[in-house]
């Protein structure tokens, strides 16, 4: 059914014996004009024929089109939709989730979440962009901004903006921090840490450095993912941490699996670790540590025992702030690496402890040896598609974008060899059949020597006639 205006002053049919149309209960009290009938497009009212008229076109036009957007609908709030429809529909991994939920209800609810979504304009970006900088580093910025532009990118599906205010306003850029490399450690940075260690913590080390993990799937090793016939580590899982503080095995970021080279050296020192500090079984809920609400649930969370390579002193899996804190940053500090900035006291059954604080310094934490293990492979040559997949890397790309500065000799190799090209001496050769081999060829006659030249008055020649009647032929340009 095709749309139609409605006057909702007037009855539709006149009366039989006036021929004119009655007043309806509502002359006067609203809106006068309604347009209905539009498939899947809720009804809305006009003042006046005229703007019904031209909503009725426009809307009709789009709906065939599938591009109606109901202005109506993006009259709710940010803050309403996200707690409404966004976020409970998202189905994010447990250690993603949460830090996605507390970057937006600290900051994008709180700054903008009493704007409508229709009201989302440059102003309104330009002044949220500035708040937020105000309250946190560019990098963290940066993902908030993202998260955004993915809410207002399900707005647009929902059918409540027609576009996304942050493509749209292209003036309002996003928040870009400056660009750092990526940091690696020397040979003596490496070796103070690790002796700075406790001897079972050494082998984390050897993992990162020598293997590339990131923290999370070195803890989540098992002694079987070794395969030391044919010299490559399985890296499988990591072991990650809800936002409650609860366990869990899951595959490594971005479900990718690999298998890195074994190094010799590194076979040896893990078969000595194994030997020193047994592997301890721990069994966890895979994916997702929350009770499955349905059997599909159940099969897709069903625990799994991993033979942890990497355990604490009382033979427990290691929780990742714990060690950091007490363990790794403690290193650092013998180490000379980082220093110490104050203490910690706490009380724990009328005891008191004292913890060191140490100063901030995120780009020497566990993740460096991921970094440093890139810089050797790339200085020393090594294909960027091969460590891009070592790394479990989506594309090369991220790997260049991250490490280019490793890699020193990159275009050197083609520098030299265009310098051996251009300093060759090299015979120059002419065409048989050219201009300037015939002017010089002992077989040309001077006079038709002369005809040639003087039919090619774009060629700088100069020629003088011999004693014999012949010519000397000087081509400056040919």
């Amino acid at each position: 059914m095709a749309g139609y205006i409605e006057d909702r002053w007037l009855k539709k049919r006149p009366n039989k014996q006036t021929g004119r149309r009655e007043r309806t209960s509502l002359w006067g009290k609203c809106k006068r004009y309604r347009v209905k009938g539009i498939p899947g497009i809720q009804d809305r009212s006009f003042d006046t024929s005229e703007d019904a008229k031209q909503w009725l076109a426009s809307a009709t036009t789009d709906a065939k089109r599938g591009e109606f957007v109901d202005p109506r609908d993006g009259a709710i709030s940010l803050g309403e939709y996200i707690e409404e429809h966004w976020w409970p529909s998202r189905t994010d991994e447990p250690s993603t989730k949460g830090p996605m939920r507390s970057r937006i209800w600290k900051h994008i609810i709180p700054l903008v979440g009493d704007i409508a979504l229709r009201d989302f304009d440059a102003s309104t970006l330009r002044t949220f962009k500035a708040e937020l900088l105000t309250r946190v580093e560019e990098s963290t910025a940066e993902v908030i901004w993202r998260h955004l532009k993915t809410i207002f990118g399900s707005a647009v599906d929902d059918k409540r903006l027609l576009k996304k205010p942050c493509t749209v306003n292209r003036s309002v850029k996003a928040p870009k921090p400056s660009e750092k490399k990526a940091k690696a450690w020397s040979r003596s940075t490496v070796e103070a840490v690790r002796s700075s260690l406790q001897e079972r913590y050494r082998f984390s080390v050897d993992l990162g450095l020598g293997l590339g993990l990131r923290q999370g799937e070195a803890f989540g090793l098992d002694e079987r993912d070794f395969d030391f016939s044919s010299q490559v580590v399985h890296v499988r899982r990591q072991l990650r941490w809800d936002s409650k503080g609860r366990p869990y095995f899951c595959l490594p970021k971005r479900g990718k699996t690999r298998d890195v080279p074994l190094p010799r050296e590194l076979a040896l020192r893990a078969q000595e670790h194994f030997q020193r500090f047994p592997s301890v079984e721990c069994t966890l809920p895979w994916r997702n540590p929350e009770a499955p609400a349905s059997a599909l649930e159940a099969r897709q969370r069903k625990p799994i025992t991993v033979r942890l390579v990497l355990s604490t002193s009382q033979s427990n899996r290691i929780y990742y702030r714990t060690w950091n804190e007490r363990t790794w940053q403690p290193a650092l500090a013998a180490a000379g690496v980082i220093r110490i900035a104050g203490e910690k006291v706490q009380q724990y059954s009328g005891r008191i402890r004292r913890y060191p604080v140490f100063e901030t310094s995120r780009e020497d934490m566990f993740h460096v040896l991921r970094h440093t293990y890139a810089s050797v492979q790339l200085e020393a040559g090594e294909s960027v598609v091969s460590v891009a997949t070592w790394l479990g890397h989506s594309t090369p790309k991220i790997t260049l974008d991250y490490y280019a500065h490793f890699m020193p000799g990159a275009g050197k190799r083609g520098l030299a060899a265009m310098d051996a090209w251009l300093t060759q001496d090299q015979e120059r050769k002419v065409p048989a059949m050219s201009l300037a081999a015939l002017l010089t060829s002992p077989s040309v006659t001077g006079s038709q020597l002369k005809s040639m030249i003087d039919s090619a008055e774009h060629l700088n020649v100069k020629y003088k006639e011999t004693a014999r009647g012949g010519l000397a032929v000087n081509i400056i340009e040919c």
